[in-house]
Formats: structure tokens, sequence, C-alpha cells
């Protein structure tokens, strides 16, 4: 057990937004909101799995929507409150832990709010060791830990539970509401037990957000180039460098959809670039021919001050490094691919590894 303070929470925001892979919503909210209250309550003990009780009731609490209405319609700390009391007091058992659904975006910052207003401690693990923009996309789910039962509550004080069939049922009508809340909404989900989460989390996730985010702003403060330290921190592939030449970018649903372009500059002069993005970016392509595919991770960077762009913020003519990386094991497996790899968001590619696609770059660490 460790604690997290304000200042350990400027760089979780950090490497959660790289682990974001242009989706999750952006942290600035979360990171304020967690902010506040562990200045008004203290701050939150980080506890590794392995110091759970097995009987330990371990919940998630985590926002819910768009990306660009998580932007525009803010969250004001009630909705979270509302959606872990709801679950205590439907499962009357009280909640020991709360761990991340997600590392990645809005979702990497939010639980530390809830964990210090409620003064429970936060597990280092979470369910995808990234972002991914369905509640189904989970190492839980891997695992057959139902999403249900699922607490959810809004701004205006609308509150329900739902018990759904599978997973991804609970994604569908948890999202149909949504909608109808305005496109964003708070969420318990996964209510497991210490000994599931040993077995079917992503361990060790925050601290690896806290040292990507460390890797871009120690390096900021040191005159370093904060992009060779984050590549080399997070075993990174650099997969194009080049400038934003156009997007595409529509919401559906609670979905961000749409493509990014990219001219090439430097080695990649005479070359362009296509990032597909359903909220994450999911599919990169070179010249026409994938270089990253999902479940692996595609991370899009600011060339000029190395701050990871999320899809809703990108921007014509900022000039990118578009960097790749592994994703955990778990993903990997025939299990893991048919729940986030590219066959589940239509694309018609099969899932290659980001190392087998790149083995001929030089980039490749």
């Amino acid at each position: 057990m460790r604690k997290i303070s304000t200042k350990d929470i400027e760089y979780i925001a950090m490497g959660s937004t790289v682990l974001g892979t242009g989706g999750g919503g952006d942290p600035y909210i979360g990171k304020l909101l967690a902010n506040e209250a562990i200045n008004k309550y203290g701050d939150v003990s980080l506890i590794d799995a392995k110091e759970l009780k097995d009987d330990a009731l371990v919940v998630s609490i985590a926002a819910f929507g768009a990306p660009m209405i998580l932007v525009e319609k803010l969250f004001s700390g009630e909705e979270f409150k509302r959606a872990f009391d709801m679950m205590e007091a439907y499962l009357g058992k009280k909640i020991e832990a709360i761990i991340p659904a997600e590392a990645g975006g809005l979702n990497g910052v939010i639980p530390f709010a809830v964990a210090a207003r409620k003064k429970v401690p936060l597990v280092d693990a979470d369910g995808m060791g990234r972002a991914f923009p369905r509640l189904e996309m989970t190492t839980f789910t891997l695992h057959g830990i139902p999403v249900s039962p699922i607490t959810q509550a809004d701004e205006k004080g609308n509150k329900n539970v739902y018990h759904t069939i599978d997973n991804t049922w609970g994604e569908t009508l948890v999202g149909a509401t949504t909608i109808q809340m305005g496109g964003s909404c708070a969420i318990g989900c996964y209510p497991m037990s210490g000994a599931q989460v040993k077995i079917a989390a992503v361990h060790g996730i925050v601290t690896y957000a806290e040292t990507l985010g460390k890797a871009i702003i120690d390096a900021k403060a040191k005159n370093q180039n904060p992009i060779d330290s984050l590549i080399e921190k997070a075993a990174a592939i650099k997969l194009f460098t080049g400038k934003i030449s156009n997007v595409t970018l529509k919401t559906e649903g609670r979905w961000n959809k749409g493509v990014c372009e990219i001219s090439g500059l430097e080695k990649n002069i005479d070359s362009q670039m296509t990032l597909d993005f359903q909220n994450e970016f999911l599919m990169a392509k070179k010249d026409g021919k994938p270089v990253a595919i999902t479940p692996d991770l595609i991370v899009l960077i600011d060339a000029e001050n190395a701050q990871p762009i999320t899809a809703e913020s990108i921007q014509y003519g900022t000039r990118v490094i578009v960097l790749g990386m592994k994703a955990n094991a778990q993903w990997r497996t025939p299990e893991g691919i048919e729940l986030g790899g590219p066959k589940k968001f239509g694309y018609q590619e099969n899932y290659i590894t980001i190392e087998e696609l790149n083995k001929n770059n030089r980039d490749v660490l």
C-alpha cells in the first residue's frame, strides 16, 4: 500500500491520457475532481490486488458516455457518490475497495475522487490495461465475471439499477438510457470478490500510468526529449511522424467515430497515415497497409509539447507522432481478440501483433 497525493494524480492523469489511445474521455475534469476530493478528504491508499481479502467486495465506479459529451457536460462528482452508495445499498454489503474499469482517459482518474471521498482504497489494477469504447470489453468479461448489477446516476438525480442477461446487454441498456440522460452519467459495475480481482484484472496498471506520465512530465522539467522518454518507458514503436491534414468526426449514440488523416514529415515525407477511431484509435494504416490494430494501443502525440491527443480534440495542421504499444497479454488470446479485436468493430482485417506488423521498422526498440 502507498498513498496517492495530488502530485501523483498529475502523473497518473497524463499516463491515463496515453493509455486512453485517443478515447476514454479527457482526464482533465477527472483530475480536478480527484484533486478536490484528495485536498478535502485526504490522500488515497493505492493497494496491490494481493492485499485484498478473498471475500472483499470490489466495485468499479466509472464515467459513461461519449467523450465529446464528457468534455461539454461536466460532472459535479455527486453522480459517482450516488452510484457507489446505490451499489452498497443494493448488495447490502460494504464496498472494501474500488477498481478502475479502465486505466485510460477520464476513468483512469475519476475513481480516485470516489476513493478519497468514501475513504476506501483503490486497487492498482483495471479491466482493460487501456481504454475501450464498450462496457463489456474487459478482462473481467474474459473471466466470466458479470457486469451487473449496474447502478446508474446522472447529475439531475435520476437513478437506475440493472440486471442484464450478459455483459453486452449491460452496454446496450445502460447506453440507451445514458443518451436520454444527456449523453453521460456515472455507473457502478462489475461487483466482484477480491479473489476474482486477483485472477481477472490487469495488474499494476495505475502504477504503469504513473510511470508513463512521469516519463513525459519529468523529461520536460529536465529539458530532455519527453517523447523519447515515453517511448523508452512504454517500449513503444514510433509508427509515423507527420501533420494532421484532415479529420472527419461524428457522434453516433455515445461514440465518437471518424478518421484522422496525417501527411508524412521527415523520413515519412512521401507517406500518408490514417487512424480509424470509435472513441479510441483502433486501426493505423501507413500508405494503406495496417501498422497497428486493436487491441494493441495506438497513441497520437503532439510533436510540439508531447501531449497525448484525444480523438475529439484533433486539430488540422498539428504536427504529430504516432506511437504503437503492445496490449496486455490477456487481449492477445483468441478470446481477447474476439472481444477487443478488429472484427468486433466491423473491420475485415485480422489481428496481427504490432511487433509482426513492424518487424522491419527501424524504430522498434
